[in-house]
C-alpha cells in the first residue's frame, strides 16, 4: 500500500448559505471521472465521511448538511448550455453520496467557478457587465441561468448584497431556475392534489402539500405538529425524539410522493425529499439576534435537511416554496394569506428570503415556467485537496 497521498485540484467555495468542494471534471483522477464507487470513495474521503463522531475532522466537511457538499463541473456538449453541474450531498455518518437532487445555494457559485476555470467560451464573458451562464443541472436534468457580475473580464465576488444566514456582504448573483417542476407523470404535484392527508402509524394524520419543484418537498402546517413556525435550530435539533418523528414523517411522505416504495428506503435517500413546516407571519428573533417583524414577511417556513433543521433555507427548497406559494390552495399559499402570487418573502431561522415564481394551469395541471432568487458566492480557498490512494 502506498503511503503517499494523491493531490486533486479543488476549490472551496461558499455559495448562498452553503459551502462545498468544487472540482473541474477533467481534474479528477481518471477512475473518478465517471459515476461509480471510485468517485463516491473520493468524495467521501475529501469531505471526511463516514465519521461516527459526526465532526468530519479528517476532511473538508463542516459536520452539517450545509457544509458536507461536493460539486463537479464540466464544459457542456448539450445545445443551449454552457456547462454541466453535478451535485453530491455527502452523508456525514454513513458511507454514501446522495445524487438525487440539486443544491440551490451552491448553484450560485457554479457560474463563477466555471468562468474562473476557463470552461465558458470567452465571447460569453464581457469585459464589464453580466455574464449569463446557462447551466445544465445534471442531477435533475434542469436548466439554471446564473447572472454573474464581471469587471475587467473577471468574476466579481465582493459587493454590498446582504444575504440572511451569511455574515458578510458580497456581490449579488441572480439565479433563474427554468421549468423547475418535475417532468414525471405526477408533474409538479405528484399525487395530483394540492393538499393530501399524510397518515403515519403511531404519529397521526396531517394535511400535507407534496410538490416536485426545485426539489421534492413535503409541506406541513406547523400548528398541526405543535409548532409556531418561529423555531430556531436549538429548539428542534437538540431533541432526538423530535428529529426521529420528522424523519418518520419524511419517509412516509416520500412513499406518498412515489419516490420510494417502503419507508425503510428513506435512510438511503437523505437528500430528498425535504420536509418543511409553514405558518402565517409572526414576530420573532432570528438566530443572529435580528428582529423579524411579521409585517415584513408573508409567511414562516422551517425546513429540515439531512435530518436536522436548516440554519437558514436550502435554495432548492426556496424554489419549492415560491412555486407552492404561486398556486392558490396549497398549504404554503394559504399560510401566506391565499390568492394569486408571483413572489413571496418568507421568514426562516436566519432571517428572510424573497423568491419569485409565476404559476399557470395548463393541460390539466399546474406548471411554473421560472423561479428566481438572488444569492451570493465567494471563493474561500483554491489549490489541491489531498486524500489517501483510492482503492
Amino acid at each position: 500500500m502506498s503511503l503517499s497521498q494523491i493531490k486533486v485540484p479543488a476549490t472551496y467555495i461558499r455559495g448562498g448559505t452553503s459551502k462545498g468542494v468544487f472540482f473541474n471534471l477533467n481534474d479528477l483522477p481518471a477512475a473518478a471521472q465517471n459515476p461509480g464507487s471510485v468517485r463516491d470513495e473520493l468524495l467521501l474521503r475529501v469531505i471526511g465521511s463516514p465519521d461516527p463522531y459526526g465532526k468530519q475532522t479528517d476532511g473538508m466537511g463542516g459536520a452539517t448538511s450545509s457544509t458536507s457538499k461536493t460539486v463537479i463541473v464540466s464544459k457542456s456538449a448539450r445545445p443551449d448550455h454552457d456547462i454541466d453541474y453535478l451535485f453530491g450531498q455527502v452523508s456525514i455518518d454513513q458511507a454514501f453520496v446522495d445524487w438525487s437532487g440539486n443544491c440551490g445555494n451552491l448553484s450560485a457559485a457554479v457560474g463563477g467557478f466555471a468562468i474562473n476555470q476557463g470552461l465558458l467560451d470567452p465571447d460569453k464573458v464581457p469585459d464589464h457587465g453580466i455574464a449569463e451562464v446557462r447551466i445544465f443541472q445534471a442531477n435533475i436534468n434542469k436548466t439554471i441561468v446564473a447572472h454573474i457580475p464581471i469587471a475587467n473580464g473577471e468574476v466579481i465576488e465582493l459587493g454590498n448584497f446582504e444575504l440572511d444566514g451569511v455574515t458578510f456582504p458580497a456581490a449579488e448573483v441572480k439565479l433563474d431556475f427554468l421549468d423547475p417542476a418535475d417532468d414525471g407523470d405526477g408533474a409538479m404535484f405528484p399525487t395530483g392534489n394540492l393538499i393530501d392527508t399524510l397518515s403515519v402509524p403511531d404519529i397521526g394524520s396531517f394535511q400535507a402539500t407534496f410538490i416536485n419543484a426545485g426539489i421534492p418537498t413535503i409541506f406541513l402546517n406547523a400548528s398541526d405538529l405543535g409548532f409556531t413556525g418561529t423555531e430556531l435550530q436549538a429548539d428542534i435539533n437538540s431533541n432526538t425524539q423530535l428529529l426521529d418523528t420528522f424523519e418518520t414523517l419524511r419517509a412516509h411522505g416520500a412513499v406518498a410522493m412515489g419516490l420510494i416504495k417502503d419507508p425503510a428506503e428513506a435512510s438511503g435517500r437523505q437528500h430528498t425529499p425535504k420536509i418543511a413546516i409553514v405558518a402565517p407571519p409572526a414576530d420573532y428573533v432570528a438566530s443572529s439576534g435580528k428582529a423579524i417583524e411579521k409585517s415584513d414577511i408573508d409567511l414562516l417556513v422551517r425546513a429540515l435537511s439531512m435530518g436536522k433543521l436548516h440554519h437558514a433555507m436550502m435554495g432548492t427548497a426556496a424554489v419549492a416554496i415560491g412555486a407552492a406559494a404561486a398556486v392558490p390552495g396549497t398549504l404554503v399559499n394559504l399560510a401566506a394569506g391565499g390568492g394569486d402570487r408571483t413572489s413571496v418573502r418568507f421568514g426562516h431561522p436566519s432571517g428572510t428570503l424573497r423568491v419569485g415564481a409565476e404559476a399557470s394551469y395548463q393541460e390539466g395541471g399546474w406548471t411554473v415556467l421560472k423561479a428566481s432568487m438572488s444569492r451570493s458566492a465567494r471563493t474561500l480557498m483554491e489549490g489541491w485537496v489531498r486524500v489517501p490512494p483510492l482503492s
